[in-house]
């Protein structure tokens, strides 16, 4: 008796549990979609959270502008932005002048726009050839539509990049200060005139930013470039790098790369085009220009922005990637002329295998007649009448 009843308890208690209760499932269903909504939202917003910057030292000494950023003065202006923007590998200037205002001007290899609005803001822009502009006064939404609007152009663009590399900074004005750059903050202020009168133009068209300080911006702005275009190859060499990481597994696997002898060519030929641009380009990344020479006031910004944005060790980082790649090539191109020396001898081979069949079905039935048809008995007889 105990044990029937044992065993009606536990038949009710699971139909107990087993049964559905409205209630509890429409908190699951409630705390489900709930779940789902706050997934779908945060996905977003990683989404729309803009993509991190390059950690150089400029970032690493960011504090250092602080001094400026929180005492302001009465001669100082106000933060404004400077945006650095690459598109391509390179810019045809001569045939993005004709696009420009007419108040651009060429200087000293570069297109500078003196003066451009853009969302009620106003500012400047210097294009340089390595397919970076700089933008001053202006934010990336700026710098973006100016490119979209004039730049991004078959006939302006060599080599357009799949996604353009960014970079952004800051400055303010204030004569009363040196101008150099501080942290993370470009101040311009008082810069000395030039030392050879021709390193600026004699007539300049009406501008945005001091005069005084337009070859300062300048060369500022040629660091920049520089950094951008560099970030950008750094980028797609990254990209090449990991296109090809698997090579060594596969050869150490399988003893062949698993590619075919095109792919392999078009490698190849993709990290020809990395050393051209990295070593073989009119403008080198770690080499100081030319116009510097006699201007040491100008040396001295150009250095101070190129050490801050680590162009040296970053130049040095990618040769070094680069040798890596091409040892890598190196071996792949032993293995390619393997190959074709493999296939080659056994083309020779099967060429001399038919050449020797289509020799026996002509000449064979000849040739047989030709060879000696006597028995040893004839044999006998020839030497015992010889």
């Amino acid at each position: 008796m105990h044990v029937a009843g044992s065993a009606i308890w536990r038949n009710l208690r699971a139909s107990f549990y087993s049964r559905p209760c409205p209630r509890l499932q429409n908190v699951q269903s409630f705390v489900r979609t709930y779940a789902s909504k706050a997934h779908e939202e945060s996905a977003s917003l990683d989404s729309q959270k803009p993509k991190p910057k390059t950690a150089t030292q400029l970032r690493r000494s960011a504090s250092a502008s602080l001094p400026i950023r929180a005492n302001p003065t009465p001669t100082r202006s106000e933060i404004q932005p400077i945006s650095i923007l690459t598109t391509a590998e390179r810019f045809v200037l001569p045939n993005l002048r004709s696009l420009l205002p007419k108040s651009s001007v060429f200087l000293h290899g570069c297109l500078w726009v003196p003066r451009w609005s853009s969302g009620g803001k106003t500012g400047e822009v210097f294009v340089f050839e390595n397919g970076s502009l700089v933008c001053w006064g202006l934010d990336e939404s700026d710098a973006q539509a100016f490119a979209k609007r004039l730049v991004r152009k078959p006939s302006v663009e060599v080599g357009r990049l799949i996604e353009p590399e960014t970079e952004d900074l800051e400055f303010v004005t204030d004569r009363n200060e040196v101008t150099r750059l501080q942290g993370d903050l470009i101040i311009l202020g008082d810069s000395p005139p030039p030392e050879d009168s021709a390193t600026l133009p004699d007539s300049l068209p009406d501008m945005v930013l001091p005069k005084e300080t337009l070859l300062a911006r300048y060369t500022f702005s040629q660091a920049l470039a520089r950094s951008s275009a560099l970030s950008a190859l750094e980028t797609a060499l990254d990209s090449y790098l990991s296109s090809v990481s698997a090579l060594p597994v596969t050869l150490a696997e399988t003893g062949s790369p698993g590619l075919k002898r095109r792919e392999l060519i078009m490698k190849l030929g993709e990290l020809l085009k990395f050393r051209q641009r990295m070593n073989l380009n009119r403008e080198n990344y770690s080499d100081t220009p030319d116009l510097y020479w006699g201007e040491p006031v100008l040396e001295t910004y150009f250095t101070s922005m190129a050490d801050a944005l680590d162009m040296k060790q970053r130049t040095k980082s990618v040769n070094d990637k680069i040798t890596y790649a091409a040892e890598m090539q190196d071996v792949l191109r032993e293995l390619l002329a393997e190959s074709s020396g493999h296939r080659m001898e056994l083309i020779i081979i099967a060429l001399i295998a038919v050449e020797v069949v289509i020799c026996l079905i002509r000449d064979g039935p000849e040739l047989w007649h030709m060879l000696p048809s006597f028995s040893p008995k004839d044999e006998k007889k020839r030497s015992i009448v010889g």
